[in-house]
């Protein structure tokens, strides 16, 4: 049955891409549950095979997907990636940090210039800019000049997929680890504050245990040095990332910059004790279910990674429990639940406008 009003173009960019971090996963998981909401209302945009290299995807997104928009009649263009087609007049944008802005040195000089460019203009311009927690609504108003009433707080979620009963066996045996360990998931970039974590390798390799690194490189990002001791284990496929975490003994994350931390929640809902820095959204998005400590502080870092990883019977099992609960209060289906909610609200009161 065909959905009364004017469709919505949900764009789908980022979920092409060929490696998936938190902006991709956010696509991913959200446009597909706001098409299964609404079939009739919302269509899905998304660059021919032939242009999904960056700069192709992102010349598309600025001129084909206005022209199918307008095409189409559109009430809106969703864009969940940062960046909307600044010639189409009603986007509603997802901006999930305002990290090119406080921490411009963690980019290449081209993204930087690229997106305090596109980027803010299609903020300011937006009818609505959705962001992930209160910490980046804080962020925004105060970086980008945002107006308060326009910018909505709508959290992420964690997959069912990330469960204590991953496959952490075969995880395991496909990534090639065979003693225990602790882990970090973090793309190469200066904010991820990787060399905090040196003096716990250390320490971790002192009790056999490993520290290892998921997560991949990228032009744009400006990269820091890896701590040594830290085993890199490059990009893993969806498949095996719940089994990872599942198989870890500890979770940590010493970012002195995170929008949300979905990673938390996820090594959360694996079951697995999570040692997180006390900076941005961080204690914001784990609540009381992680040990927080001040990430340049190196010593402190390994004291709570070591003994998370060190953690038995009682102990252990509360925070598995608190962690449990803590990621069960952030679910896909809540996050699309909110984005229709504010989607349709604002298409239909458009009316016939535009």
């Amino acid at each position: 049955m065909a959905a009364a009003g004017r469709p919505i173009v949900l764009n789908h960019r980022a979920a092409t891409r060929p490696t998936i971090t938190g902006v991709e996963r956010w696509t991913a998981e959200v446009i597909p549950r706001l098409v299964a909401r609404r079939p009739g209302r919302y269509v899905v945009a998304e660059p021919p095979p032939r242009a999904r290299s960056r700069a192709l995807a992102q010349t598309w997104e600025q001129t084909a997907l206005p022209a199918q928009a307008a095409r189409g009649r559109a009430a809106l263009i969703f864009s969940p990636a940062n960046l909307a087609p600044l010639a189409w007049p009603r986007n509603v944008l997802v901006m999930h940090d305002a990290a090119v802005l406080r921490e411009p040195g963690a980019y290449s000089r081209a993204y930087r210039l690229w997106h305090r460019y596109a980027g803010l203009a299609s903020a300011r311009r937006a009818v609505a800019v959705v962001t992930v927690s209160e910490f980046s609504r804080g962020e925004l108003l105060a970086l980008a000049g945002l107006e308060p009433s326009r910018v909505h707080v709508v959290p992420g979620g964690v997959s069912p997929a990330f469960t204590p009963q991953a496959d952490a066996a075969g995880a395991a045996a496909r990534l090639g680890l065979k003693r225990p360990y602790v882990l970090t998931i973090a793309t190469e970039d200066r904010r991820k504050n990787l060399p905090a974590l040196a003096v716990a390798a250390r320490r971790l390799a002192d009790a056999g245990i490993e520290l290892v690194r998921a997560g991949d490189a990228r032009g744009y990002f400006v990269p820091e040095l890896e701590a040594t001791g830290i085993r890199p284990l490059g990009y893993v496929p969806d498949a095996d990332l719940p089994g990872l975490y599942a198989g870890a003994l500890a979770f940590v994350l010493p970012s002195r910059y995170e929008g949300f931390g979905l990673t938390c929640l996820e090594a959360m809902a694996c079951g697995v004790p999570v040692v997180a820095a006390d900076r941005a959204a961080l204690p914001e998005t784990c609540g009381g279910a992680a040990t927080l400590v001040d990430p340049d502080d190196a010593e402190a870092v390994a004291a709570a990674v070591l003994g998370a990883a060190q953690l038995y019977g009682t102990e252990r099992a509360a925070w598995r429990v608190a962690g449990l609960a803590r990621a069960a209060e952030f679910t896909w289906e809540r996050t699309a639940d909110a984005l229709d909610r504010l989607l349709i609200g604002l298409a239909d009161g458009m009316g016939a406008r535009g």
